[in-house]
């Protein structure tokens, strides 16, 4: 009789730890308790207008491809994925911008746009990326750092790659020029990190969107999540929605069932848990007596990611010029960034991420309309921010910085609108803190170092997602799923 599975969340990591396993014989049950799955990837609509909620930049399509073929099946008859020809408009606070995308001869003419000089340092910069990239990615994304041994056994090659510096700082030992700097260190901010204190692991992504390129799925990423959704039930994955996992049930270090709404009891073999690690082990396991000291130290040593302000709305007005990916950087950088990481305090002079899907697909907006969300990072929950004071004077801060660079004319032009604060992952994600991407992608909180995929203290309680090994973004959350694959043999 198969070994049962009960997998707590369904964000990429979940789906994807769900396949992988019913691919191997098991009997997978998904409990998620919202109405629709996804994670931090739900879809929202409004009207006439559909929101991506979280994800929206693929950057590994194989890593879905791989999840249907386990079933002798093709992504294309699910979704339609496709390649993006420019992949971010860098836009400053003067006015410049930077086109980033795959064509070398672009980035070429873009580099040297900034500075003649730094180009040669640009190509020996993505160079030096791809070792990282070979090593953090190729190497160990998939292999499970539950043994001190196997990592000390990495420290020379990743001391060889530089591991001790920051992104930032190994950034600028090959460029200039601040405003390439900043281009070509922004990447940590896309999964958590402060470009300043984050591993320079971490630039294996600047080689990792040069190997793939940077993906669209039409009708939006939700759509991949449709996609997989329907593959588990020609799989016969049992889904429970609805189903709010509010205890893990535990007994002489072993995970034995969850507790559903406060009620209902399901007996399992084994959990997989798509759920913030500090949020499971503070929360959802009661009984705290099998946790030892170096546990409890590491659990109050960890440093937390960014908080993030999600704005959605859509546009009576179209934007034909503006990208389909914009990230606009304001006056300040380090010191922006220290506010928000270090002093967690708001500030007006803002970052943001603005995505616009109907610039590549008119079926997120109605005609002659556009969707839109932009993305602002800001200080997580222990910044004890009153979002319900400070939300609506801070939407109305984008708005007017928006109105005079990316969107000229979008107070006047907004026809839909809602946001989403730090409060919505620390309630309705149960991310500690409400931190964006769980815990910061430190050296001192990467690979062993981080929340293990197979639990320190449970041997048949296991982490796939953000908080664990290799870290947050889908690249890391997808491949969290596969060193369950070396870990379920």
């Amino acid at each position: 009789m198969a070994k049962k599975i009960i997998i707590i969340g369904s964000g990429f990591g979940g789906l994807a730890a769900a396949l992988r396993l019913k691919a191997k014989g098991f009997d997978v049950t998904l409990v998620e308790k919202h109405p629709d799955l996804g994670g931090r990837a739900r879809v929202f609509k409004k009207g006439e207008f559909i929101y991506d909620g979280g994800p929206t930049v693929i950057t590994t399509p194989y890593l879905f491809s791989e999840l249907f073929s386990l079933f002798n099946k093709r992504i294309s008859d699910y979704v339609k994925i496709v390649p993006l020809d420019l992949w971010y408009r860098f836009v400053f606070n003067d006015g410049e911008t930077f086109d980033y995308n795959g064509n070398d001869k672009s980035m070429e003419e873009q580099v040297r746009k900034f500075s003649r000089e730094d180009y040669n340092g640009y190509k020996k910069l993505v160079n030096f990326t791809q070792k990282i990239f070979n090593k953090g990615f190729t190497d160990l994304a998939d292999k499970p750092f539950n043994n001190l041994v196997f990592m000390i056994k990495q420290v020379p090659a990743l001391l060889k790659l530089k591991s001790y510096k920051s992104v930032y700082g190994l950034v600028s030992d090959y460029i200039s020029n601040e405003k390439l700097r900043r281009v070509f260190s922004m990447h940590p901010l896309l999964v958590g990190g402060n470009p300043f204190s984050t591993t320079s692991i971490y630039t294996l992504i600047l080689f990792l969107e040069k190997r793939w390129g940077i993906h669209y799925a039409m009708g939006g990423t939700g759509n991949v999540v449709k996609a997989l959704e329907k593959l588990m039930k020609e799989e016969n994955i049992k889904i429970i929605k609805n189903a709010e996992v509010t205890e893990i049930l535990t007994e002489n270090k072993i995970v034995k069932a969850v507790k559903i709404n406060n009620s209902e009891v399901i007996n399992t073999d084994y959990i997989i848990c798509n759920s913030d690690p500090p949020h499971v082990y503070k929360n959802l396991i009661k009984s705290k007596e099998d946790y030892n000291f170096l546990f409890k130290q590491k659990m109050n040593r960890m440093d937390y990611s960014m908080g993030l302000f999600v704005y959605y709305f859509g546009s009576k007005k179209k934007y034909n010029d503006v990208a389909h990916h914009t990230i606009y950087f304001g006056k300040s950088y380090e010191e922006h960034l220290n506010k928000i990481f270090e002093k967690k305090i708001l500030s007006d002079d803002i970052s943001y991420y603005l995505h616009r899907p109907s610039a590549t697909d008119s079926s997120m907006a109605p005609d002659g309309q556009d969707a839109f969300y932009v993305l602002v990072p800001v200080p997580n929950n222990l910044s004890k921010i009153d979002w319900d004071t400070e939300g609506e004077k801070f939407k109305n801060l984008i708005l007017d910085k928006m109105d005079k660079s990316i969107l000229p004319g979008i107070k006047e032009n907004v026809v839909s609108d809602f946001y989403l604060t730090p409060d919505y992952f620390e309630k309705d994600l149960a991310t500690l803190h409400g931190s964006g991407f769980s815990i910061q992608p430190k050296f001192s909180q990467s690979a062993y170092f981080r929340f293990h995929n197979q639990s320190e203290i449970f041997n048949n309680l296991y982490f796939v997602g953000a908080g664990t090994h290799p870290g947050a973004g889908m690249p890391g959350v997808l491949s969290s799923a596969k060193v369950l694959d070396r870990l379920f043999k």
